[in-house]
């Protein structure tokens, strides 16, 4: 895929309205397997294979040679045939890394060949091609899920996200570098290189039973040079434990680092976005704070409190919202161009605490003092506090549902007013969140999905994670809420006191505390959380008696300083993870200058992909339910904050921001009905698509708007139904004309006699209606498929259902209009897609490839 180096594209039609009554719907699904000359494939990875074990004339005293075997997308390698596991010398798996691109996930397996063992794999691809006409070729299980083979690089031995492999070859940073254990001289041979080309090590050395574990600090061209000389090297990662070495260094050591930060970094001007942290107070005077928090953007919910913070969690959260990766800015060399400011507002009294009926009259309170002192500002609102959730409680329906469970609260009830825009009158000492006589001023929140603090070493993780729903305000249905997931499951560099421990989360899967929204009642309710963020890992001593957060599995940050203490500290779980979001959301702000914020949430979660881990839960899934149970636990995974800010040549995101009238009503009649949907005809790659023919792309649509919340309880159907309105996407399938699309999702479209169009949920689609057609003010799907179906699906409908203004002629404010954001992505490999949308969008639009 193309380096992403250019701008998103902002579509500034609207879409054509025209009246709406909608039609009847359903579901659907797909499934393929090898084909093709088996004989001519067999031959092409022989070849390839002898390519890649050749020697080169200048590597004689290499014993063997690195083989990277990359499968076909969306197949797994048969791992285990990769790895004979024989006794004496044999190839040796060393590594395996996933990566997502425009066809599929891939799978990528690194194997370390001997010399003497180069005819293991040659001799198994010529059985199968001397076999290839039989029904059951010889090896077919390990040759047909190869795609190709290749001389592996240092870029195979990456087994942390892709995205995070330094882009600069030339600077030296720190890497964490997994030795194989061979015959016991790998420690001596590393420490040779390194003295020889004067590279820096960490002092200590971790052993496992089968792998050697160091800190190098070297360039990625000085690593490779590594890598071509000695045959020791298994996995290169990110070095998880900067966090552990700073925290456990003396004040003036901190100091010094601090201080080589601060000579790198440049602050964001004062009128750029701001991530206000509702939450204990925040130090201003922090040397790696103070230059992007203002005394005069300090604040308390309360007059009667004092401004400085007593607690620290909201220091701590402010070093993650501030610099997203605070750990990264340390250890890089690069100078750090910060994007966006801080504002805080101390959302707790120092002693005591709210009582939990006001805390949403205190969001609106903490909510008002920023927009009062700086009203012209763009800002993300981080809240990462959650009420206590009750222990689970008996009364579930036969589908394992809480029948409370994600019920609104008048604190969610309340985020999610605040976030529709409601004015914020605190003239009276109750809450007044609905002024209905001022106009809208929509705000993005970013909230924690809450944290299971009663963990046991003897608990199934994911299973009590499924258990355990998210906590108020998690539920709010226009807030970002974010989970958590561990980044992290090794033990490298832990302290002392938890020799022996074990994480309990691998990594790349949801963390142990992280809540969801699986025992939510889906016709009812949202999924939550919409992503997750690195909240650290979990780790559980070897008697299983107890559990907690050593360092090295926690997230470096600023720590409230006092007197003779240092600068840094760790944080971890759900609300670490949100302070990130809220950074990245902030930086999509800066970026991008007047987007709406139901649009800055629509890109993060947008970007967002499941992890390796989280997609081998989802290949084993039977059905689309499950799927969306899965939906449920980890939202749309992680974000990428490289796709939340630009697109590329072969990979465009188009931006549409538009408004729709959702109901009206005839004469005097109490009740309404739908009135109107938007037709979205966007700039298209339709020539580009079509010369693809049958290759295989990615399309990914997300539909987001705020709804105005009805907090009270009176059964939660019909004109007391939670949103005020609903609005929902289909998309024009590769058979449909416009017309024919048109007549399929509008039943008014449709000339009198016609009978209407099948509804099924068109195949391709990861979600289908499962998502698309669910309850929330967010809907995101994937289509997969042929670039040819592709190029004929410019056309996106937007169409409003129930809601209880629709039934409400007193409060029905559809008049008005309600705004909407639309986010579609097109992955197309290797081929230019973004130039000729560009110039549709404005003809005089010249991009340089």
């Amino acid at each position: 895929m193309a380096e992403r180096d250019r701008p998103h594209l902002v579509v500034s039609d609207g879409g054509a309205s025209e009246p709406f009554t909608l039609a009847s719907s359903g579901g659907g699904s797909d499934a393929e397997g090898f084909s093709g000359d088996r004989g001519a494939h067999g031959r092409r990875l022989k070849r390839e294979l002898e390519q890649a074990l050749s020697t080169p004339a200048d590597d004689v005293d290499r014993e063997g040679t690195y083989v990277a075997f990359v499968s076909f997308p969306g197949l797994e390698l048969a791992l285990e045939s990769l790895d004979p596991r024989a006794t004496g010398e044999h190839p040796e798996l060393v590594s395996v890394r996933e990566e997502t691109n425009a066809s599929g996930l891939v799978q990528i397996a690194t194997v370390f060949i001997p010399d003497g063992k180069k005819q293991y794999f040659l001799d198994r691809l010529s059985r199968y091609v001397d076999t290839a006409s039989e029904d059951r070729a010889r090896h077919a299980a390990l040759v047909e899920g190869i795609r190709s083979v290749r001389r592996a690089t240092i870029r195979e031995l990456w087994t942390d996200p892709e995205d995070q492999f330094p882009s600069d070859h030339t600077t030296p940073i720190w890497w964490e570098v997994w030795l194989r254990s061979r015959e016991g001289g790998e420690r001596q041979r590393f420490a040779a290189f390194a003295a020889e080309h004067g590279l820096a090590t960490s002092d200590h050395y971790l052993g496992f039973a089968d792998r050697t574990v160091v800190l190098l600090q070297a360039s990625a061209d000085q690593l490779a040079e590594l890598f071509e000389s000695i045959d020791d090297l298994a996995e290169l990662r990110r070095p998880h434990d900067i966090a552990n070495l700073l925290t456990s260094l003396p004040a003036f050591e901190q100091a010094e680092w601090v201080s080589e930060l601060r000579e790198r970094l440049q602050a964001a001007a004062p009128s750029a976005p701001a991530v206000c942290i509702l939450d204990t107070g925040v130090q201003s005077g922090h040397p790696l704070l103070a230059d992007s928090l203002s005394t005069a953007d300090a604040h308390v919910a309360d007059p009667q409190w004092q401004v400085e913070p007593v607690h620290g969690h909201g220091t701590e959260m402010a070093g993650l919202a501030l610099y997203g990766d605070l750990q990264g800015a340390l250890a890089g060399a690069q100078p750090v161009a910060l994007r966006h400011r801080l504002e805080s507002v101390k959302f707790f009294p120092d002693t005591g605490s709210n009582h939990p009926d006001l805390y949403g009259g205190v969001t609106a309170r903490a909510v008002d003092r920023p927009e009062i002192q700086a009203a012209g500002r763009s800002r993300v609102f981080m809240l990462a506090v959650t009420a206590t959730s009750p222990a689970p409680q008996e009364d579930a329906d036969p589908h394992g549902q809480r029948r409370e469970a994600g019920r609104p609260t008048s604190w969610s009830a309340a985020v999610d007013a605040l976030a529709f825009g409601r004015a914020i009158d605190d003239t009276d000492p109750r809450l007044t969140y609905l002024d209905r006589d001022e106009e809208r001023r929509p705000r993005l929140f970013v909230i924690s999905a809450g944290n299971i603090r009663d963990l046991n070493a003897s608990d199934d993780h994911l299973e009590r994670s499924d258990l355990e729903p998210v906590e108020d305000p998690a539920q709010s249905w226009n807030a970002l809420t974010v989970g958590a997931y561990s980044a992290v499951d090794d033990m490298a560099g832990a302290p002392e006191p938890f020799a022996g421990y074990v994480p309990i989360a691998p990594r790349g899967d949801l963390s142990p505390v992280s809540r969801t929204s699986v025992v939510f009642d889906r016709k009812k309710w949202p999924f939550k959380p919409d992503v997750v963020a690195d909240g650290g890992n979990v780790a559980a001593s070897a008697d299983g008696t107890s559990v907690d957060t050593p360092e090295n599995l926690a997230l470096l940050t600023t720590r409230l300083q006092r007197p003779g203490e240092g600068f840094f500290t760790t944080t971890r779980d759900t609300s670490a993870a949100t302070a990130q979001v809220a950074a990245l959301a902030a930086d999509i702000q800066a970026a991008y200058p007047g987007l709406r914020p139901e649009t800055i949430r629509a890109l993060v979660v947008h970007s967002a992909e499941w992890t390796p881990a989280m997609r081998a839960h989802a290949e084993r899934a039977g059905n689309k339910t499950e799927l969306a149970s899965l939906l449920r636990r980890y939202g749309m995974g992680v974000p990428d904050r490289t796709r939340a800010l630009r697109s590329a040549a072969d990979a465009l995101t188009l931006i549409a921001e538009a408004r729709i009238h959702p109901y009206e009503r005839e004469g005097n009649a109490a009740d309404g009905k739908t009135r109107e949907m938007n037709l979205h005809e966007l700039p298209w790659p339709k020539d580009e698509l079509e010369a693809l023919g049958n290759a295989q792309v990615r399309l990914r649509v997300t539909l987001s708007y705020f709804i105005e919340p009805n907090p009270s309880s009176r059964g939660w159907t019909g004109r007391y139904v939670y949103p005020s309105h609903g609005l929902r996407f289909a998309m024009r399938r590769p058979e449909d004309s416009v017309e024919s699309f048109r007549r399929r999702i509008n039943t008014r479209a449709r000339i009198d006699g016609d009978r209407p169009p099948t509804l099924e949920t068109e195949a391709g689609w990861l979600f289908g209606a499962s998502q698309q057609q669910a309850a929330g003010s967010l809907h995101t799907d994937i289509w997969t498929g042929s670039a040819v179906d592709l190029a004929s699906k410019g056309s996106i409908a937007i169409y409003p259902v129930a809601g209880w203004w629709k039934n409400r002629r007193a409060y029905d404010q559809s008049e008005l209009g309600v705004e909407y954001s639309l986010v579609v992505s097109i992955e197309a490999p290797e081929v230019d897609i973004y130039t000729p949308v560009a110039q549709q969008i404005s003809p005089a639009v010249v991009v340089e490839t």
